[in-house]
């Protein structure tokens, strides 16, 4: 993205705490995985959204109406014999101009200069309690202020709010950043279900999912996927992929790849020998139905709540009329909480830089109206383990999960649906598998 869009992100900020504030965010650091080994770094995603920087250890200080600078980066140095064995570093001098930031030090000299960015001060905001070593070194600047006796922040925000509020609606660029990333996972949903047959095992449809990002660009999932067969799809966030695809079970693929730091998240269930049962198809029609009910209510001034609650009675009614739930009406049922055990989640959460995004669920106790540029999942299930809940349950039934997930962009007349391209009514799935793309 352009650093205008940047520079943008920060100014909004910046008006969000006020003219006699300091921000402080902190980028993330490198993670050991064992021994000498790190894992592959990804920048914390309110550092990267202020600021598209790709490096550990640096550090963003936003002092709205400074004389000298408002926006600061501490960074890493260049250092050529540390850049021969992890990679090019942008470096103190070019920071400035490749960032769109005003300036830029060396992270080493942060307890030096970073308690003047913040003298004078009224308040200071940072992301208390994400990490508590960062939270030490910020009082330990404000103490170094106060032990010189000049005036220092006497008022501590959490910026999570404000800052959370912002991410929340997707800017024009974002949107279609999300829309590239929920393409390249459309193809790889597309490409686990014309490799699918019995006798392969999960790992290797995970195998699949993970070849398709990587040949579109996008290296990295936005989350452990989730290739479930059989009953493990009962199993909401299964993520061990190790057992043997069966003839006659479905599979259950929640999986969705990392593009520029922007998540997708897509769920497609389909039969393992490419032809669903009668009573597979029953379910899994009822669940699409839900879902589209659930999308249908997707639009400007309509709650974060109504998706969930147009698939729960559409879900409800549906098991009613299969025998599942035993009750008169949808109300009789809900009111007895009768379906919690068949949809154990919500429908939706948020998307974006992560992939279970930041943002209130709520507003003064009611769930919050919709706005365009936002972006939510919708992702109706309905599981029946082979368990001792289930026992009243006719066995045809059990043993089955289905859920189907797509991204949803609320837009000024309605929404779109991100993932559109991943199949998902019955007779496409199973021409596909028969016939491949």
């Amino acid at each position: 993205m352009d650093k205008l869009e940047y520079s943008h992100r920060r100014d909004r900020l910046m008006a969000a705490i006020g003219p006699n504030s300091v921000a402080i965010v902190a980028g993330a650091k490198e993670l050991r995985r064992n021994g000498d080994t790190h894992f592959p770094f990804r920048q914390e995603s309110d550092f990267f959204y202020l600021t598209g920087f790709a490096e550990p250890n640096a550090v963003l200080v936003l002092a709205p109406c400074a004389e000298k600078a408002e926006a600061t980066i501490f960074l890493n140095p260049k250092d050529p014999s540390a850049e021969q064995w992890t990679g090019i570093r942008l470096g103190v001098d070019a920071a400035p101009e490749r960032l769109g930031i005003d300036q830029a030090f060396d992270v080493a000299s942060m307890d030096e200069e970073l308690p003047k960015l913040i003298e004078g001060r009224r308040a200071l905001h940072a992301l208390f309690g994400f990490d508590g070593d960062f939270d030490q070194r910020i009082f330990s600047w404000i103490n170094k202020v106060k032990s010189q006796r000049r005036p220092h922040p006497g008022e501590f925000v959490n910026l999570a709010q404000s800052l959370h509020e912002l991410r929340v609606i997707k800017s024009p660029l974002e949107q279609d950043q999300m829309q590239r990333a929920a393409d390249i996972t459309a193809k790889a949903h597309i490409r686990a279900m014309t490799s699918c047959e019995p006798g392969k095992s999960e790992w290797n449809l995970e195998g699949e999912l993970l070849a398709e990002f990587m040949t579109n660009g996008a290296r990295f999932s936005a989350y452990p996927s989730i290739v479930a067969s059989g009953e493990n799809a009962c199993i909401m966030h299964y993520i061990e992929n190790d057992a043997t695809l069966n003839d006659g079970d479905l599979v259950l693929i929640d999986a969705g790849c990392e593009l520029d730091h922007y998540a997708s998240d897509v769920t497609r269930t389909f039969p393992v020998n490419g032809k669903f049962s009668p009573e597979q198809h029953d379910l899994y029609q009822l669940c699409l139905e839900a879902q589209k009910a659930a999308i249908a209510s997707v639009s400007p001034d309509r709650r974060f709540s109504d998706p969930h609650e147009a698939a729960r009675r559409v879900l409800t009614q549906g098991l009613i009329d299969l025998d599942i739930i035993d009750c008169e009406s949808v109300d009789d049922a809900i009111e007895a909480g009768k379906e919690k055990k068949f949809l154990v989640h919500r429908c939706s959460h948020w998307l974006g830089l992560d992939v279970h995004d930041v943002g209130m669920f709520e507003d003064n106790g009611k769930s919050r109206v919709l706005e365009p540029g936002m972006v939510l999942t919708v992702e109706p299930g309905i599981y029946i383990p082979s368990n001792e809940q289930m026992q009243e349950v006719a066995s045809k039934w059990r043993g089955i999960g289905v859920r189907i997930e797509d991204d949803v962009l609320v837009t000024e007349d309605g929404n779109r649906v991100l993932s559109a391209k991943a199949p998902k009514e019955l007779g496409d799935i199973e021409s596909l598998m028969a016939n491949g793309l």
